[in-house]
């Protein structure tokens, strides 16, 4: 609400930070007001007044005081959006950062930064590309956004499909670092999930006959449908092959499996259609054993050419494994060994692990637990491959003694590189 008042990106973040930080240190002495929000935004405006005003008294132009004078009469909220600020601008502001004038990979990074509320260091994470790296390119594009004036509204029909390949990608990422946190005590950051699923299907009901809105609001619902059988009583990561598939959520796989049917024959067929269609066959079977691999590895083959990378690549090869054996897996995986985007990652390993499991080679399924257990930030992912490792080296009889698969949850494909939609993420 504040950019759209005033039409200063960057000045309005510093001063929703500044709100949060004052209702951070009052709320706890002085009780939760009647209406946090409205609280929020009379604060934030406030000191975005001053933050204007500073930044006048310092530039001293006067095109700039004309255009951000802030005269109480051109800023002044609403009287029925002053506390209660119904509206909701989180739409138009995916689309504001994500546009044109930016480049690809920063007007997805400053979306996951500024609205998706992602660290600097978790997007930096989920684009395999160190910290500073990404600070550099959020801050330019901060910049960018000041210097153009762009304007603060949904885009025009015809500017709308320049961006929204950008915002489908940043809700997605949203969505996975919900779904699976990339550091920190807990498997899952509900919020982040559940604000992913909202925007996308205000993105649908926007654009109905998009299909890869569709498919990617299709495939958020099917792989959450499963979040209640993903963790323990104490937090601990379940397994795909180990869930009581009972608790999954009915009504989510049915919404799911019918947006994807719907958008396929529809075309043209995209990225997030096939992971959606990956996902339905995961959550249609009725056990582990009953799983149609064979069929998840052909749509992994069409995942490759439509948004070929290492980890989709990485994906293919445990499906590969589970259709064709062990063998052929470790061999699609010994091609990725030396990929840059996948050097330091915990899932190579994890993955190595896991079929040198099911070909019963305990030693390397140890090695390369231990290795993916000291590759990754979050604990609950950590104390899973730790046991993995510490379940095989407690076993008695020789190390190649056959053991059963133990396949991670297969969850969304988050992006690995600077170029939306193009390199992703698996999850087992």
């Amino acid at each position: 609400m504040l950019a759209r008042r005033f039409g200063d990106f960057a000045t309005a973040e510093d001063a929703v930070q500044e709100a949060l930080l004052a209702a951070a240190t009052q709320w706890p002495a002085d009780g939760l007001p009647a209406n946090p929000r409205g609280w929020l935004i009379q604060v934030g405006y406030r000191r975005m007044i001053e933050l204007v005003r500073g930044e006048q008294a310092r530039r001293r132009r006067e095109d700039l005081v004309a255009r951000r004078d802030p005269d109480d009469r051109q800023h002044a909220p609403a009287a029925d959006e002053e506390l209660t600020a119904e509206r909701d601008d989180t739409l138009v502001m995916l689309f504001l950062c994500c546009h044109p004038a930016l480049t690809s990979a920063s007007a997805v990074a400053l979306t996951l930064r500024a609205v998706g509320g992602l660290s600097t260091a978790e997007i930096a994470r989920a684009f395999l590309v160190p910290e500073a790296t990404m600070a550099q390119r959020i801050s330019r594009a901060k910049q960018r956004i000041r210097s153009s004036g762009l304007p603060f509204r949904m885009p025009e029909p015809a500017e709308r499909a320049d961006r929204l390949a950008a915002v489908r990608q940043v809700l997605y990422l949203i969505f996975t670092e919900g779904h699976t946190s990339t550091a920190g005590p807990d498997l899952r950051r509900v919020d982040l999930a559940v604000e992913a699923i909202r925007l996308t299907r205000a993105l649908h009901m926007l654009l109905p006959g998009d299909s890869e809105s569709a498919g990617l609001l299709a495939l958020m619902l099917l792989t959450e449908a499963r979040s209640p059988a993903r963790t323990g009583p104490s937090g601990e990561l379940i397994p795909l092959t180990d869930q009581d598939r009972a608790r999954w959520d009915a009504a989510a796989i049915a919404e799911g499996v019918a947006l994807v049917t719907r958008a396929l024959p529809r075309g043209p067929v995209g990225p997030y259609q096939v992971q959606a269609a990956i996902a339905a066959l995961h959550d249609e079977a009725p056990s582990a054993e009953a799983t149609d691999w064979p069929q998840i590895l052909a749509l992994y083959g069409v995942l490759d050419q439509l948004a070929g990378s290492p980890v989709v690549a990485l994906n293919r090869a445990v499906a590969a494994a589970m259709v064709h054996g062990p063998a052929a897996g470790l061999a699609a995986l010994d091609a990725l060994a030396d990929d840059p985007q996948l050097a330091g990652h915990h899932r190579l390993p994890a993955a190595r692990a896991h079929l040198h499991e099911m070909a019963g080679d305990r030693a390397r399924a140890i090695a390369d637990y231990r290795a993916a257990a000291g590759r990754t930030s979050s604990l609950p992912e950590q104390r899973y491959l730790t046991m993995r490792a510490a379940r095989l080296a407690a076993e008695p009889g020789p190390t190649t003694a056959q053991v059963g698969p133990a396949a991670a949850e297969p969850g969304p494909i988050a992006a690995s590189t600077s170029v939306p939609g193009r390199a992703q993420r698996g999850e087992g």
